[in-house]
Parts: C-alpha cells; sequence; structure tokens
C-alpha cells in the first residue's frame, strides 16, 4: 500500500472510532460536561467538523462552504468545545467535513502547498496536503482520546470503536 494511502486509511479509522466511542450515548449524555473544564462529547464532535472544515478548505483550498448554521464567535469563545447544537445537526456536519475533506484528498495532489492561512503561531511548517492530513490524524487521534476518557466517565465503558483498523 503507498505510503498517501496508509495515511488516508489512518485518518479513516481514527473518524470512524470517534463514532463508535459515542455510539448509543443519550441526548443528556452527549451534552453533560464530565471534565473540570465543561466540555462536552457532542461540543467535541463539533470541535471535530470545524477542524475538518478550517484545515482541508480554509487552509488547503484557501475558502470553505458556508457554515450549515449562523457562526456565533462569542457563543465559541465562552463555552469552548459545547454545542447547542442537536446530535442529528453536529453528527451530519462532521460526517459532511470528513466527505468534503475526502473530495478535496482525492482531486489535490498530497504534495499541493495550501492556498490558505492557518491564522494562528508559526505556518512555515505547513508546507502541503500531506502535513495537513498527518495534523488531522493527530488531532482526530487527541480528541479520540479524551471521547474515550468521557465514555468511561459517563457509563463505564471502554475499549469502543477498536475495531476500524
Amino acid at each position: 500500500m503507498a505510503m498517501d494511502q496508509q495515511l488516508l486509511t489512518f485518518l479513516e479509522a481514527q473518524r470512524t472510532r470517534v463514532f463508535g466511542v459515542i455510539e448509543g450515548l443519550t441526548p443528556e449524555q452527549l451534552t453533560k460536561p464530565v471534565l473540570p473544564s465543561g466540555w462536552t462529547v457532542l461540543g467535541m464532535v463539533e470541535h471535530l467538523g470545524h477542524a475538518e472544515r478550517h484545515w482541508f478548505q480554509q487552509v488547503a483550498l484557501g475558502s470553505a462552504t458556508p457554515l450549515p448554521w449562523p457562526d456565533d464567535p462569542t457563543e465559541a469563545d465562552e463555552n469552548p468545545f459545547t454545542s447547542g447544537l442537536s446530535a442529528e445537526t453536529v453528527f451530519g456536519f462532521y460526517r459532511d467535513q470528513i466527505a468534503r475533506a475526502n473530495e478535496v484528498l482525492a482531486t489535490v495532489p498530497w504534495d499541493t502547498p495550501p492556498v490558505g492561512d492557518h491564522g494562528h503561531g508559526d505556518t512555515s511548517q505547513i508546507t502541503d496536503l500531506r502535513f495537513i492530513v498527518l495534523h488531522l490524524i493527530e488531532e482526530t487521534a487527541r480528541h479520540l482520546g479524551h471521547l474515550d476518557a468521557a465514555r468511561e466517565l459517563i457509563d463505564g465503558r471502554t475499549e469502543l470503536g477498536q475495531d476500524s483498523l
């Protein structure tokens, strides 16, 4: 298997595991903060959708499709990693952003430099689409660990979503 295909396989496995870890949670469990920082499972999934949109559209391509709801950055600043949206809306948003990212990955050569700007810190290391894929593997895996811990605190379940690679 070629290296780029292996990276895509790892990214897709992390994305799939997110849904495996949260499967079966009730709306109340999805929106209940379980750690002192106050983030929620639903908020974390929404964050992952925004990360896919930001990196594969805004950074890689220089523009992104509009959000399917009015963006209120003030609310996000006050309550990071929480969401006032329904689980159906958030899960649909994340799936849609994954599909859009996969379209970029299928049509843009992976050695293409980003057209847009990350807007945070030193961006000189963001050399190409391949870097973005590696970053999203790391970002998704890191937050997947958060979701694993939250799930265990919510209902004691562990080792969910492990069969996707």
